[in-house]
């Protein structure tokens, strides 16, 4: 039992496959700025690699809100297990899967699009390890994006401030990407920017 523990924990830090134990980010680079949230994250998340990499169990999200006309961001699924990624209010329970309330939309590692614990769309492919996931938000529509390829999804009927969310369980891991994606973004969208005071 240790011992599985120990390699969930060394997974999660290092990941597999390609992955070194060397930092992406080395320590003389500014953090980007928008990563995963620790302060409000679910209570049994954690969250590693300067703030982009999600494991444990709960859901964490963006550090800024979406406030620009039309954002992009990505997720690659580093490891699989249960997951879900989506958008959410700040009311969204961190603590628990995503698209089961009135407060979150997310795709499902069942390939399932939700929303008040209700099916919207199923996927008509599979989303595996090492896959990426792309998402575009208007504030009229989410749509999603596997491997840079558009999957038809349009979610609609989002309202308020939302943050990108991210859940996993069962040993599933997380990479977010907020920048320098793996696909280049749809026409007009870009990257989440964060709101700056001029004084």
């Amino acid at each position: 039992m240790f011992g599985q523990c120990m390699g969930l924990i060394s997974n999660c830090m290092y990941g597999e496959g390609d992955w070194s134990p060397t930092p992406d980010i080395p320590a003389s680079q500014p953090i980007p700025d928008v990563i995963l949230d620790t302060t409000t994250m679910g209570q049994e998340a954690v969250v590693v690699k300067n703030g982009m990499r999600l494991c444990g169990t709960g859901s964490a999200r963006g550090s800024s809100p979406i406030l620009q006309d039309k954002a992009y961001w990505e997720v690659k699924i580093q490891q699989g297990g249960i997951w879900s990624v989506g958008i959410g209010t700040p009311s969204a329970d961190l603590n628990k899967d995503l698209g089961l309330d009135h407060c979150s939309w997310a795709v499902t590692h069942s390939g399932i699009v939700r929303n008040k614990g209700q099916q919207e769309y199923k996927l008509n492919c599979v989303v595996d390890e090492g896959d990426v996931l792309g998402f575009s938000y208007d504030h009229v529509e989410l749509n999603i994006f596997l491997n840079g390829q558009n999957l038809d999804t349009p979610v609609l009927g989002i309202k308020g401030t939302v943050f990108p969310v991210f859940y996993v369980d069962e040993g599933a891991i997380l990479d977010a990407v907020f920048e320098k994606f793996n696909y280049p973004p749809p026409g007009g969208f870009e990257r989440i920017m964060i709101e700056k005071t001029v004084l």
